[in-house]
């Protein structure tokens, strides 16, 4: 039987601080945001409107997002010997957010964002050292005092490896593979982990790949329409907050913190997708793919909107 479950005005109170160690695995890449007047067609040309730089990399932003939120983030990724690496270190390192990061004599990936008028991002860039790291990098010492494991884009043997260590220490792992989801293989990767966030295209691919079957719960991104899980017989909705979006960079990112963070306090998959969804909607709302955010900002987008629409 299908359970569709709305929205409940008792679900909104303030959730407690959480101090959760999360190993966060995955690319640790430079970001150059580019925001432009428009993406221009071929022979054509844009204006660039602003330009910025941080640390990025979908591991690193889901970890400065736990840290925000009062958990207890660990960064597991890779970087080069280089001016790169070394400002990602000290980006991080300011947050709170600790790091194992192996050097390379690779460089530093560097990722350039381009920002649109629409706030649509599209990612110019190459790998460079973000996948030198490996499983045999983490202690295992470090994984099994951790609370959970999340896993982003990565070599796929690698992630394997880090989802079976954590699955052999009673160490949950969520995955959140991004948009090489459907051009890598990871179904060893899902076969271990508890949770999958993806996006819609994404959620095509692993419907039709017979990934949904191999995760017991799996969270699919709507962007601006907010989110779906599918946990065992259970569908849960949440038809996220009208925002003004200014860089969705990083956004399913703070969004899979928020969802970690809820869901480990046990207290439902409705309000877990309501805190979810605002963590997503207030990164979209600032420049850059790491936002530091923060539980009032959180429950104030939460109780601004108590709507919620079935599947």
């Amino acid at each position: 039987m299908l359970h569709i479950f709305e929205w409940e005005t008792d679900i909104i109170a303030p959730l407690p601080a959480v101090d959760m160690r999360v190993i966060c695995a995955g690319h640790v890449n430079w970001d150059v945001t580019l925001r432009v007047d428009h993406l221009p067609e071929p022979d054509g040309e844009g204006r660039i409107a602003d330009r910025s730089q941080s640390s990025g990399g979908s591991a690193s932003n889901a970890a400065v997002a736990l840290a925000g939120l009062d958990a207890d983030p660990l960064v597991l990724g890779s970087v080069g010997r280089d001016d790169h690496g070394t400002m990602v270190r000290r980006e991080l390192a300011a947050t709170g957010v600790e790091t194992v990061l192996i050097e390379s004599d690779d460089p530093t990936a560097v990722k350039y964002l381009i920002v649109d008028e629409s706030s649509d991002v599209a990612v110019l860039g190459n790998d460079g050292a973000n996948e030198a790291f490996g499983a045999a990098d983490l202690p295992a010492e470090t994984l099994a005092e951790a609370d959970h494991l999340h896993l982003t884009g990565q070599d796929p043997t690698t992630a394997a490896a880090l989802a079976r260590d954590a699955t052999a220490a009673d160490v949950p792992v969520s995955f959140d593979p991004g948009r090489r989801l459907p051009y890598r293989d990871y179904s060893s990767v899902l076969s271990h982990a508890d949770i999958l966030f993806c996006n819609d295209r994404e959620a095509d691919h692993a419907r039709d790949s017979g990934l949904f079957e191999a995760v017991p719960t799996v969270v699919v991104k709507h962007g601006d329409c907010g989110a779906t899980a599918h946990i065992g017989d259970q569908t849960v909705t949440n038809a996220g907050y009208p925002i003004e979006s200014v860089d969705t960079a990083g956004a399913g990112d703070a969004f899979a913190a928020g969802y970690l963070l809820a869901s480990a306090r046990e207290i439902g998959p409705e309000r877990a997708l309501a805190v979810a969804n605002a963590c997503g909607a207030l990164a979209a709302q600032s420049p850059g793919a790491q936002t530091t955010l923060d539980w009032e900002s959180v429950w104030e987008l939460v109780d601004s909107e108590r709507s919620s629409e079935p599947v």
